[in-house]
């Protein structure tokens, strides 16, 4: 079969299962993450709804609420497929929210880049600063530098377009154009020329060709995060039965999926699977793996065109039974096996029964029968892996304290909905250690500006304090750094406010000319400037602490959405309503395996 018959094959899958952009439960979770892709440097992540701070993991899924902060020297990207952003030193960004139609972030200091690689039509971007707010047009390169002390912000189109909305004012900026916005009750604005790149523009640009260069789109398609670290880590081959397949190289001989990591737990999906290899994304959250002659490979699924597919947090089954922990005297343990070719994923947390049909449309045959007894999973006697409870709980490395279990062990056990483990608050950053940044005790503050007023049409002959955009780009030489300091020559005069000593991040390339002023200080200038957002944010997440003593009584399940409000109204989480596949076995059966853990 060729990759034309296949294609048209899925387009037809999809529309049979009524595939929709807009699902019919907006309480399903959202199909797109953001994956952390790249660290360099002492980076950290706060998880949403926490007030701790973490080592930033490779390959950890950010999601609505999450934030980043990279110390002086610094670099991180995260991204999803078709859409990386970029961050240099001392730089402090939080997705505001990310759901199937937004990407909203908020840059409360320091330097961001934005590629846009190809927007699906509908979806928007938003990136909200102390000043103002920029909605991202089109496809593009985009760079927003935020300076709270000196209430500034620079933002830079290099190509693409860009509308600013901020008290008084709506622009739009195009390639090859600059601003320079200060003040936002109201907001003043400066054309200014362009800046030269600097080291930062140049390893942005460096990453850009790795992402529009690898080979591995058109297997896997553009909007799955991770298709361009698969190249250097592996090859590619056709294979008549499931198509292209992607073999990873230089793995150990006892390799097998979903061994090399770590557990994390990440709301609204719970348990999530963060692997170790700087390749392991894309596999381990879409297609399926297959053990093909002597070796794995992944099958990542017919692409389709301009449809995105839906993440999930680990294609596993988990399984359980009182085979398992023979001879183990600290309890069961807790197990899991790779989901292979054909074999369909069950979700462990809400979910409708079109996300069922969603997550699973591009892998599974018979999309409007999914019955879990209908299965063999040929991937259990081969791949299954253990660990205690302790190690899972707490987001520890599985490899190392993998446990050894027999065929005889594992033909006694039964696929189970989820691991009945309550996760401890190390799960949350998947085990990573603490971190204490500069803002560890600063939190983003939010000023909602309904957009009424500003997108009004304009009157005919009106003119919105918006400069001629075709004049010359560069009037003078390049300057070694952002004109942040003075609006451009023989361009409006913008009144400064009084001069303090700036906070700005450490750019390579660029040196530093002041000293960042105290943390207090910058905690005092953060409050004056909250963030100018044009879409209302989500509320908040309740802490890992509220959230607990409901988890406890379903160990293993993450939070419904009404417990989830109920939480956040300070109402008691309430009882949960979704019913479980595959379902748990006979409390009586499990009363003697609990009776006997405590002993």
């Amino acid at each position: 079969m060729n990759t034309t018959i296949r294609r048209l094959l899925s387009i037809v899958a999809l529309l049979a299962a009524g595939f929709a952009p807009l699902r019919a439960d907006s309480d399903d979770p959202p199909s797109r993450v953001a994956r952390m892709s790249f660290l360099k440097g002492d980076v950290s992540f706060e998880p949403s709804g926490e007030s701790q701070w973490n080592q930033a993991s490779l390959n950890y899924p950010l999601t609505t609420g999450d934030r980043i902060y990279t110390n002086n020297g610094g670099k991180a990207e995260f991204e999803t497929g078709n859409v990386a952003l970029r961050l240099s030193g001392n730089t402090d960004v939080s997705v505001t929210n990310l759901n199937d139609q937004l990407l909203q972030l908020g840059l409360a200091e320091g330097v961001m880049r934005l590629r846009a690689y190809n927007m699906i039509s509908g979806n928007a971007i938003e990136i909200d600063s102390p000043n103002a707010t920029f909605d991202v047009l089109g496809n593009g390169s985009y760079r927003v530098e935020t300076y709270p002390n000196d209430d500034a912000t620079l933002v830079v189109v290099n190509s693409g377009e860009l509308r600013i909305t901020g008290n008084g004012i709506e622009q739009t900026l195009r390639s090859g154009q600059a601003a320079k916005l200060v003040g936002a009750d109201p907001v003043q604005v400066a054309w200014l020329s362009p800046p030269r790149a600097d080291d930062f523009d140049n390893w942005c640009n460096d990453r850009d060709r790795r992402f529009l260069s690898s080979a591995s789109r058109q297997y896997v398609g553009e909007y799955v995060p991770g298709y361009y670290d698969l190249d250097p880590y592996g090859s590619w081959t056709t294979v008549a039965t499931y198509g292209p397949v992607w073999y990873p190289a230089s793995i150990p001989a006892d390799w097998a999926p979903y061994r090399e990591g770590r557990w994390a737990w990440i709301s609204p999906w719970g348990w999530t699977w963060i692997d170790d290899e700087p390749w392991g994304f894309a596999p381990f959250h879409y297609g399926r793996w297959a053990f093909i002659g002597s070796r794995w490979g992944w099958i990542p699924g017919e692409p389709v065109v301009a449809v995105r597919p839906v993440y999930a947090p680990a294609l596993v089954a988990f399984v359980g039974g009182t085979g398992l922990a023979i001879g183990i005297s600290a309890g069961p343990p807790v197990a899991w096996f790779p989901l292979g070719p054909r074999e369909p994923f069950f979700p462990w947390y809400h979910h409708s029964d079109n996300y069922v049909r969603e997550v699973n449309v591009r892998y599974v045959t018979n999309i409007t029968n999914i019955n879990v007894t209908n299965y063999r999973y040929v991937n259990r006697e081969v791949a299954t892996t253990a660990v205690p409870a302790s190690v899972f709980r707490g987001g520890e490395p599985v490899a190392r304290e993998r446990m050894r279990i027999d065929r005889e062990q594992i033909a006694r056990t039964t696929v189970i909905p989820h691991p009945e483990v309550v996760p401890d608050a190390r799960a949350l950053a998947a085990g990573a250690p603490a971190t204490h940044p500069p803002i560890e005790q600063r939190r983003p503050q939010i000023a909602y500006r309904p957009p009424m007023e500003r997108n009004r049409p304009e009157a005919p002959g009106e003119t919105r304090n918006t400069p001629a955009p075709e004049r010359p780009a560069v009037e003078r030489p390049a300057p070694e750094r952002p004109v942040i300091e003075r609006p451009e020559r023989n361009e409006p005069q913008v009144q400064s406010p009084p001069r303090r000593e700036p906070s700005r991040p450490v750019i390579e390339g660029r040196p530093e000319t002041q000293q960042p002023p105290s943390p207090q200080g910058e905690f005092q200038a953060r409050n004056q400037r909250p963030l100018v957002t044009r879409t209302p944010p989500p509320p908040p997440n309740p802490s890992f602490e509220q959230r607990r003593p409901a988890m406890e009584e379903h160990p293993g399940r993450p939070l419904e959405p009404q417990q989830t409000e109920n939480l956040r109204a300070g109402r008691p989480a309430g009882p949960m309503r979704d019913q479980e596949v595959p379902p748990h076995p006979a409390p009586q059966q499990r009363a003697p395996e609990r009776e006997a853990r405590p002993r």
